[in-house]
């Protein structure tokens, strides 16, 4: 039998079923597999800072490992870090969380999983906001979820609105997801609007969960968590990660800040799969979260640089149009002209072709629900953007 024969004849779950593999993981995958080629590929698909870990969060790795810190710890996270975690978010927010309404996870994707499995049932509604992150929808119908998509408007900058929200919402809603600053789009939800969807979501008794990943990379001058809003806390779900904050994707270190219920049952979840969060990596983190933020602000700064660089590259290419991101690191142009030239029928095929004959590497819109657009990473240098900007000029021109 062929692999392929051989998996047909197993028998799966239906859960796993009803999941694709991440469109992100899938570009980097074939990235990965072209350079093995010895070809020279520009990689604008990655979701990850060039940024290096900052020095003084890398020492206290080595430390930890020199200390023989090297054993299991409680599940949730150690003490201090669970502190640190809460201490940060109460110095740059204004929340009001304990030690026992935090948890440390394996990533903020684990967190996000984990949280959404403890708050999701068969049958559930879901309001997901369109575009979304890749792996959102995804992981709500693993728990038997259905996704209520909700359509934003290109012209707007796919900005959510409050009213926008309440216009989906009916008796079988359980969770509204909020991805600000959003991945694909860098949108910004406004913090009146903000505020607005999680009073309404307290009232009605439905959950906000807030990914909010990318919130030190907004560029609007008016950070804001709703985690802010302590009044409404006992429905809501802040979810965070140190991977992009501190250039430490590698390291896997995310977590939710939550009622203690909730915290409770992601911790029990995570005593049956991933268990604590590598020791190492805590104490890492540790570091990041209590020592000096001046690196996140000069990332932050260099990064509006990259933005507006790459932006302004691809706005210059004829027939490719791009909204202007006011968070995260990601550029989200609409190349809806070029279907139908060429054989190209979808973003896919524009990306997938980006990538064979241009050398590119994107992510097409399909995996972030639009069909229209492909994601432009920016977290690379600008002499790098410049070559991949130039390469898609040069693409596009020959349809």
């Amino acid at each position: 039998m062929t692999p392929t024969e051989t998996m047909e004849a197993v028998k799966l779950s239906d859960r796993i079923n009803r999941i694709e593999p991440s469109a992100t993981m899938a570009v980097v995958a074939e990235a990965d597999k072209l350079r093995s080629q010895g070809i020279d590929v520009v990689d604008f698909g990655a979701g990850e800072p060039h940024f290096a870990t900052p020095q003084h969060i890398k020492d206290a790795g080595i430390g930890a490992i020199h200390a023989n810190f090297t054993k299991y710890t409680a599940v949730p996270g150690t003490a201090e870090l669970r502190d640190a975690i809460v201490h940060r978010h109460n110095v740059d927010f204004d929340s009001d969380y304990r030690r026992e309404e935090a948890i440390a996870a394996t990533g903020g994707k684990n967190a996000l999983f984990n949280a959404i499995q403890v708050l999701v049932d068969h049958g559930d509604e879901v309001i997901l906001p369109v575009p979304y992150w890749v792996s959102f929808k995804d992981i709500v119908r693993y728990a038997g979820g259905n996704c209520v998509l909700l359509e934003t408007d290109e012209g707007q900058g796919f900005r959510v609105t409050a009213e926008m929200v309440a216009r989906l919402i009916t008796p079988r809603t359980k969770v509204i997801i909020l991805n600000s600053p959003s991945n694909p789009s860098g949108a910004v939800m406004n913090a009146d609007d903000m505020t607005e969807v999680v009073r309404l979501a307290h009232q009605r008794g439905i959950w906000v969960l807030s990914d909010e990943c990318y919130v030190y990379l907004n560029y609007t001058g008016k950070k804001f968590s709703v985690g802010a809003l302590r009044e409404y806390k006992e429905r809501m779900v802040v979810l965070g990660s140190l991977s992009k904050t501190y250039a430490m994707t590698g390291w896997r270190l995310g977590y939710a800040l939550a009622p203690v219920p909730v915290i409770s049952a992601m911790a029990k979840l995570q005593s049956q799969s991933t268990s604590n969060p590598t020791s190492i990596v805590q104490k890492a983190a540790v570091a990041a979260l209590k020592g000096p933020q001046d690196c996140v602000e000069n990332m932050r700064r260099e990064y509006i640089e990259l933005r507006d660089h790459v932006v302004k590259g691809l706005r210059s290419i004829p027939g490719v149009t791009c909204t202007m991101p006011e968070g995260a690191f990601y550029a989200y142009p609409n190349v809806s002209s070029f279907l139908g030239r060429s054989g190209l029928k979808s973003a896919s095929d524009v990306a997938g072709r980006l990538l064979r004959e241009a050398h590119v590497a994107t992510v097409p819109g399909e995996g972030f629900g639009t069909g229209d657009h492909i994601r432009v990473s920016y977290a690379t240098s600008k002499a790098e953007l410049d070559r991949g900007v130039e390469r898609m000029r040069k693409f596009f021109g020959a349809l």
